[in-house]
């Protein structure tokens, strides 16, 4: 597989670049591996919580700096210590991803979005955080609850971000019981309930029901929120871009909107997963990210955008999320899809598109979800068949006649590109692995 450019912001395992310090909204480490960031039903919530606040700097700046973790962590081994400085060190730049000009303010809206950091050792966790101005008269500086797990749940961890923050209006004092009794609550099964209770002063002891999702591989997804912002007809582009492992660079300012569309961007791949460099909200120091050779997937504040625009990028599908529009593209992408297959993936996004408001998140989701996948259950749907068994139980997939198995001309023509990517090729070696059919996966 290809690598990235840089450490803890990518999913590769090179070296970082001189503008990073080793610290990704991540792809996976071997990319396929879906597993390791879903999660599995009883592991712990949550790794860490730490708090990110503004400290001045001698030349009158704020720097971002980790000013309270939880929990502490001691007698760890070298390996695990070295590990945690780097993922120490990682977490500001990407709770403040907006550079050092900050001052103090009298209203901040609060907003909550997440990034990704993979590990050399391709692990992953992602940061879900909640940016806020704490409670208090006159100026003050926003301050950042970043809540670090290896499962991903967005919605569930949002839910935890509110009552983080209706405490953090009471005291700092009432939030690290309630994190605790987190810590010590099994991870609930896809559909299943979990509730924590909390003691809040003057309000008595509260119970908080924390749900996940039936469908787990949508944890982590709002297709409404790309919805919201660009037509089915542009998001089908994205999509052809992406189903060939192309660079992507996603513009918003606001950081909830970055990391909810190019999440769900990276869920319309599914059953494949993006197998490359990938950062929901790269930081400022990291914008050189954009003249990778590589695939990537990255989002970017609208500030930055002329600086983006001067470094000496290869092509690339550059997208506006704030008037929904396509900046700059290759140029072939309605043609990268086979015709047929992209009107009917077409006319499900616009019945979904004009029933927006008619429809809960997760229905939207289920619904976008499933135009997709039947996208690629017509093109490479049939790739079991063409897995030929060892006596030693061992597969390999017959990658010419699974091809010319296509009776269409135009589907055959995608499918011999999609082949090629490292998507696909990570997604065969899991199922040459195995006869048991991947679990859920059509």
């Amino acid at each position: 597989r290809q690598r990235g450019c840089f450490l803890w912001a990518t999913d590769g395992k090179e070296e970082p670049s001189a503008a990073d310090s080793k610290p990704s909204p991540g792809a996976s480490g071997k990319a396929g591996d879906r597993s390791s960031v879903l999660g599995s039903a009883g592991q712990f919530f949550f790794e860490y919580l730490v708090v990110v606040s503004l400290k001045k700097t001698p030349d009158g700046h704020y720097e971002p700096k980790i000013s309270y973790q939880f929990p502490k962590r001691e007698n760890l081994l070298k390996g695990q210590k070295e590990e945690e400085e780097r993922l120490l060190k990682a977490i500001p730049l990407f709770c403040f991803p907006d550079g050092n000009n900050w001052a103090p303010v009298t209203e901040f809206p609060s907003e909550t979005f997440s990034f990704v950091l993979t590990n050399v050792d391709g692990s992953r966790k992602i940061g879900y955080c909640r940016r806020l101005l704490p409670a208090g008269r006159g100026t003050r500086l926003p301050e950042v609850f970043c809540i670090i797990s290896c499962l991903g749940c967005f919605g569930l961890f949002s839910k935890i971000l509110d009552e983080v923050e209706k405490r953090r209006q009471i005291s700092m004092a009432v939030i690290y019981p309630f994190m605790q009794g987190l810590r010590e609550s099994p991870f609930p099964a896809p559909g299943k309930t979990v509730t924590i209770k909390s003691f809040i002063p003057e309000s008595g002891t509260e119970l908080i029901e924390l749900t996940r999702p039936v469908d787990a591989h949508l944890e982590h997804v709002e297709f409404q929120a790309l919805l919201q912002r660009l037509s089915p007809q542009l998001i089908l582009h994205i999509f052809a871009s992406a189903v060939l492992e192309r660079r992507l660079i996603f513009l918003a300012e606001e950081l909830s909107v970055l990391s909810q569309c190019i999440h769900a961007v990276a869920a319309l791949l599914y059953p494949f997963t993006w197998a490359h460099t990938y950062i929901p909200v790269v930081p400022e120091c990291l914008l050189d990210t954009v003249c990778c050779p590589t695939p990537f997937m990255v989002g970017i504040q609208m500030r930055h955008l002329e600086r983006v625009l001067d470094q000496p990028m290869e092509e690339a599908l550059l997208v506006d999320l704030c008037k929904g529009k396509i900046l700059q593209a290759v140029g072939d992408e309605e043609e990268i899809l086979p015709i047929k297959l992209q009107n009917e993936v077409l006319m499900s996004l616009n019945r979904h598109h004009s029933n927006n408001n008619l429809q809960t998140s997760e229905q939207v989701n289920a619904l976008v979800s499933e135009a997709f996948v039947q996208f690629f259950v017509r093109t490479v749907g049939h790739y079991a068949a063409h897995i030929k068994w060892g006596r030693n139980g061992r597969g390999a997939f017959q990658e010419r006649p699974f091809c010319k198995a296509l009776a269409s001309k135009t589907n055959r023509r995608f499918v011999k590109k999609f082949v090629k990517t490292n998507m696909f090729s990570l997604f065969i070696e899991e199922a040459e692995k195995s006869r048991i059919p991947q679990e859920g996966t059509w």
